[in-house]
């Protein structure tokens, strides 16, 4: 079962990485696909699915938190070689998850109308929204298990398995979703309902192969000794690593939503260009996102085991892989970037801001990617506070500030020099808070 404390660091990071590609792939085509598809039903849903977002990644985040915490002890359990322990926390962590869902379910659906309504939803558009929602917090068992369970799968080294279970959800839902939203093959036009049923169906399918891989090939799934007293150890042991998981990954939505504001000033083609160019970024991280991915449950598995030489290791390899990357990345966007500019707007002012937005950005890459992995160093050692810390002060010490400053001073060019800035100065300090935490953590503390 132990996979992750024996063999060379480099190989065990890129056995991991390599196949999470295809997964994250398929994570990016299984979005596209929804709003492709409703895109075609025209711009109110659009719309509708638009006012839905945040609402959904509110639901990601918490799985994700979930997933972070569960994975991390999970793993640390692997390292000390207790399978025992191990299936306790991942059955204790499934239970703690069904009592959230049903609690965000039951508030959610009641919620629909006023939220979305102080949302901004219209009258012609809060029904499309309500039938989406009700399907999507109906189901969202399926959602939140899967997601956690392919966390739990990673954390046993096991990356091949939960990237063919994110996969295998990506094509289901992309067979459904034609069928349920233009009523093929019999079934009846279900509109923006069918995308929301179509993601619900894949799902299902996906916790039911999770639940066996876990129950069946890694013995994760443990009815035995499920004591009160038991159960809410766990549980607290996991949300205390999962909510300041989750409070980290809030402050994504909310930088970005700043950040619009900043460039907004600078007039709609800044907007649509400065979107664009996020997207863009989002192929320039796939590649180190996938190693980043690996070390919560590495970092984790070894602390357990007692390896810290590894843990320097596997820090000292990726931090350099980050930046060298980073580097790389950023001289090839530099080059093509008016390419980019092309494909995305024939305006000449977006293509403008957008090339403009790469060339400058695009050389903080690597060190925005070396705060993140920071971030994952510190969660895996069971420093979960810290890393949320470490977030905190990227986005609101020195991403919004130096922005707004930025902007301010120089216009929209300084805006952008402000996110540089802030990449740069959040993987100094990243590095720096991960040396320090190597250096204080002693073979002889790590063992428990």
């Amino acid at each position: 079962m132990v996979k992750l404390v024996k063999n060379s660091v480099k190989i065990t990071i890129f056995r991991m990485a390599f196949p999470m590609l295809m997964g994250t792939f398929a994570m990016n085509a299984y979005h596209l696909t929804d709003t492709w598809f409703v895109s075609r039903l025209g711009t109110g849903a659009l719309a509708a699915m638009a006012f839905t977002f945040p609402v959904v990644m509110f639901l990601n985040f918490v799985a994700r938190g979930l997933g972070t915490g569960a994975m991390t002890l999970i793993s640390h359990a692997l390292g000390q070689k207790d399978e025992k322990k191990a299936a306790s926390l991942t059955t204790h962590a499934f239970f703690l998850a069904t009592i959230i869902v049903i609690f965000i379910t039951t508030i959610g659906i009641m919620t629909i109308q006023p939220l979305f309504r102080f949302l901004g939803a219209g009258p012609e558009i809060l029904p499309l929204v309500e039938g989406y929602m009700k399907i999507l917090y109906l189901g969202m068992i399926f959602m939140i298990i899967p997601m956690m369970a392919g966390d739990i799968i990673i954390s046993t080294g096991d990356s091949k398995s939960a990237s063919f279970l994110m996969l295998g959800g990506a094509v289901i839902n992309m067979v459904l979703d034609p069928i349920f939203i233009f009523g093929l093959l019999g079934f009846p036009k279900m509109g923006i309902s069918g995308a929301a049923l179509g993601t619900v169906i894949s799902q299902f399918f996906i916790f039911v192969a999770a639940l066996y891989i876990l129950h069946y090939r890694h013995n994760l799934i443990c009815f035995l000794s499920n004591s009160r007293s038991l159960i809410m150890i766990s549980w607290k042991k996991i949300l205390h690593i999962s909510i300041p998981s989750i409070l980290s990954m809030m402050l994504v939505p909310l930088s970005q939503g700043v950040i619009t504001r900043i460039i907004a000033g600078f007039g709609s083609a800044a907007v649509g260009a400065t979107g664009a160019a996020v997207r863009i970024e989002m192929f320039a991280f796939m590649i180190p996102m996938t190693v980043g991915m690996s070390l919560m449950p590495f970092v984790s598995q070894n602390y357990g085991a007692g390896r810290m030489d590894r843990i320097k290791e596997v820090s000292r390899f990726t931090i350099l892989f980050a930046i060298y990357y980073g580097f790389s990345i950023a001289v090839v966007f530099y080059m093509i970037a008016p390419y980019f500019g092309r494909i995305f707007s024939s305006d000449p002012e977006v293509i403008k801001v957008l090339v403009m937005y790469i060339r400058i950005v695009s050389f903080g890459y690597g060190m925005a990617e070396v705060h993140r992995y920071s971030g994952f160093y510190l969660i895996g050692m069971h420093r979960p506070i810290a890393a949320a810390t470490l977030n905190m002060v990227r986005v609101l010490v020195l991403l919004i500030p130096l922005s707004f400053l930025g902007a301010y001073l120089f216009g929209i060019k300084g805006a952008f020099f402000g996110r540089l800035f802030a990449d740069v100065l959040s993987g100094m300090i990243g590095i720096i808070c991960t040396v320090t935490v190597l250096k204080s953590t002693k073979f002889s503390n790590v063992r428990h």
